[in-house]
């Protein structure tokens, strides 16, 4: 069935500055792909210091962007644009979110959703006395809860914690952005994301671990709000931070690249990054940790390859040929092309829309 033009309002953490977050690159996707399918797009931002000073798409050439400074004026400007839409996000992370998610849910007529991209970390929030972005109570008054992860969270989001309709929205890669490129490699391994402390020790086991052992090896972590403590090995280099058209190039660069998950997204399983997507799109064959639910996006040994410990890491390196990490990297390309591009995302949404109506 087709579905009608709709009118979307979004709040989200940044579209404009991907420092620091992985949700700029998935609301970019995400709204481009909305917008060629014909839907209405207008994108509220809190105007922050911290992404104002680093913001790489200041004026995004899809849908509507607007950037507010404070709560009050935001609701006089665009309460009529809430009433009207046929949808309204409200996404994690959000300054004033539960307050937003209040003012939304009352004064929405359309379908109302909350956007959740960090969906095991909000429960454990929650669990412990409350997340700052989202209540106990907004769950159950969303008429569409929308996670990054999957599987049997779905169902815990829906019996326990009461949301009418909890659906996986993944997220995604755009295809145009992100493909192979002949590039001269640089490094045998590549490694991007934000310092999380939680994630640091599979760092250190796959990357930093591996570059100790092999002096030979070339090695490299993009990424900011790294500690100055942390001891780098000669050859491991650092990068702070790559705006997201500095990606393609990076990933093209690698003879491996790596993926590692937070704690709290390997015990929820069902949780791809957008990284994952990104490195799958441009060929390049991905070395990730495992969690639950991996093979339901990539096949293991065949699309992807698993690791525990530096030996595996090693292994690889010194073991696959050219031709096998090829074979690898191009089998990634085309699952991620067939399942998990913005397009695709783009028609779940709308789909769960219907549903929800």
């Amino acid at each position: 069935m087709k579905v009608p033009r709709l009118k979307i309002v979004v709040f989200g953490l940044s579209i404009t500055s991907s420092w620091g977050n992985g949700h700029a690159t998935t609301y970019r996707g995400l709204i481009r792909a909305l917008v060629a399918r014909g839907h209405e797009v207008l994108f509220l931002e809190r105007d922050v210091p911290w992404y104002a000073a680093a913001r790489d798409l200041p004026k995004p050439p899809y849908g509507r962007t607007v950037l507010y400074k404070n709560l009050s004026a935001m609701q006089r400007r665009f309460i009529s644009k809430v009433r009207r839409a046929d949808l309204v996000v409200v996404g994690s992370y959000v300054p004033d979110a539960i307050a937003i998610g209040e003012w939304v849910v009352a004064h929405a007529r359309g379908i109302t959703a909350f956007y959740d991209i960090d969906t095991p970390i909000t429960l454990e929030m929650i669990r412990r006395g409350g997340a700052p972005y989202l209540s106990l109570d907004l769950i159950a008054r969303y008429r569409l809860y929308l996670s990054f992860t999957g599987g049997p969270l779905l169902k815990v989001l829906e019996k326990r914690y009461r949301a009418p309709l909890a659906r996986p929205l993944y997220c995604s890669v755009d295809p145009r952005l992100y493909y192979p490129e002949t590039q001269i490699e640089q490094w045998d391994l590549g490694y991007m994301g934000t310092y999380s402390r939680d994630r640091q020790p599979v760092l250190e086991q796959l990357l930093i671990e591996p570059a100790r052992r092999c002096s030979g090896a070339r090695m490299v972590v993009a990424g900011p709000q790294y500690p100055g403590s942390i001891r780098w090995p000669s050859n491991i280099e650092r990068i702070e931070h790559l705006a997201p058209r500095a990606h393609r190039r990076f990933y093209n660069r690698q003879a491996f690249t790596l993926n590692v998950t937070r704690k709290c997204m390997v015990r929820a399983g069902y949780s791809p990054s957008v990284r994952l997507f990104e490195s799958a799109a441009c060929g390049r064959p991905i070395v990730s940790d495992y969690w639950p639910g991996l093979e339901e996006f990539f096949k293991p040994e065949e699309e992807i390859l698993i690791a525990d410990k530096p030996e595996d890491i090693l292994r690889y390196m010194r073991r696959i040929p050219a031709a096998e990490r090829r074979r690898i990297g191009n089998a990634a390309r085309r699952r991620v092309l067939a399942a998990h591009t913005a397009a695709h995302r783009a028609e779940e949404l709308e789909n769960y829309v219907m549903e929800a109506c």
